[in-house]
């Protein structure tokens, strides 16, 4: 059995919490509140969430297959066993989105059965991330590796760096609403929307989880141990200072210039955000007041995808606890509160009965997920 790295959980629960606060004061907000620096913060925080699950998945995916790898298991076996974890993903993401449509019916437009969502896009990313680790074939573990890492930071940078184009001059517009979405995020609004999830860019985040991951097995990492993670912390300035360099330059790649939605600088500015975010956690849980007892963080990434699908309802929904669109800063606090109470109580009480259920002893060592 695989053990679960504290660390991931822990992102994984920073990023339902930063979730739940975009979301809650996204949902609840009255229209004076939303014109507050306030709020422009917390739309700045919310986007980190999405980024930090692929990313997330991408890693766990490196980490899962390299362990896999040493215990002997075929390519072949460890290629099915990612993909098809990718394609029950996906086919949550298409139960989430019936869902959402049967709950907001009749004022839900059937359209929204298609919507591109984080889901749909996670499947798929690992779906994808599996078969680049089958594509680089059999060998010894170092040269596999390597083969993996070169066509995962090959992806990553042709994927940021053609998402300007598929978003203006390369749309594919012969396609239907519903398959370029996938592509640009266009849903039937005739242009790319920002609050989607396409393919481009997000998959790239992915493959920059996955060089992360593959790296935290080099030589060199195993070497350094912990202390690679400091490498990584450093290596987060660089990443942030490239990205500020090359905005600054003359050159402009296709299509329009949109910073914070299509540019491969903010791109290389968020994986740098994200490798630091990445160094904190697991020096936080090594040494921080992680390791002082219970982490409610750590529970909470345990069950991510559970509270994802569950607050939803709570928030946006028809079961929504508060009015929408019609409360103060400190009234919608309040059911941000209430929100992270009972979706830490609803963790715990998930992560207890698949101990009882499965007659094990209460343990903050459980089986890994690349997922969510």
């Amino acid at each position: 059995m695989t053990k679960r790295l504290t660390y991931i959980d822990w992102m994984r629960g920073l990023a339902c919490v930063v979730m739940f606060q975009t979301h809650c004061y996204d949902s609840w907000l009255n229209a004076e509140a939303r014109q507050t620096t306030f709020f422009a913060w917390s739309r700045l925080a919310g986007t980190l969430p999405a980024p930090l699950f692929i990313f997330l998945a991408g890693l766990s995916v490196a980490l899962v297959t390299e362990k896999l790898r040493e215990k002997g298991i075929t390519r072949n076996e460890i290629a099915k066993q990612t993909m098809l974890r990718g394609a029950e993903v996906f086919g949550l993401g298409m139960l989430f989105r019936i869902q959402e449509f049967a709950l907001g019916y009749p004022r839900s437009p059937w359209t929204d059965l298609f919507r591109v969502d984080v889901l749909n896009i996670l499947g798929i990313s690992m779906i994808l991330l599996g078969a680049v680790c089958w594509l680089a074939g059999s060998g010894s573990p170092a040269a596999v590796r390597n083969r993996s890492l070169v066509a995962a930071v090959a992806i990553a940078a042709a994927v940021a760096c053609a998402t300007p184009g598929l978003w203006t001059i390369w749309r594919p517009k012969f396609l239907p609403w519903l398959l370029e979405s996938y592509i640009n995020g266009v849903h039937i609004f005739n242009l790319p929307q920002p609050w989607l999830f396409p393919l481009f860019p997000w998959i790239a985040f992915a493959f920059a989880g996955l060089i992360v991951g593959f790296w935290m097995f080099t030589d060199l990492a195993r070497r350094l141990q912990g202390s690679s993670f400091a490498l990584l912390a450093a290596a987060s300035v660089v990443i942030c200072g490239l990205s500020v360099l090359f905005d600054h330059l003359p050159m402009r790649w296709f299509g329009a210039y949109d910073y914070w939605h299509t540019s491969p600088n903010f791109f290389l500015m968020r994986c740098g955000v994200l490798v630091a975010m990445l160094s904190f956690a697991y020096g936080w849980c090594r040494w921080g007041l992680a390791r002082a007892g219970f982490s409610a963080l750590a529970h909470l990434g345990k069950t991510s995808l559970l509270v994802y699908w569950v607050h939803i309802e709570f928030v946006y929904g028809r079961f929504s606890i508060l009015p929408k669109g019609q409360c103060s800063i400190l009234k919608a606090t309040a059911g941000l509160i209430a929100i992270f109470a009972a979706m830490l109580a609803l963790s715990l009480f998930r992560t207890r009965w698949k101990q009882r259920k499965a007659g094990a002893a209460p343990s903050t060592q459980l089986q890994s997920s690349p997922a969510m």
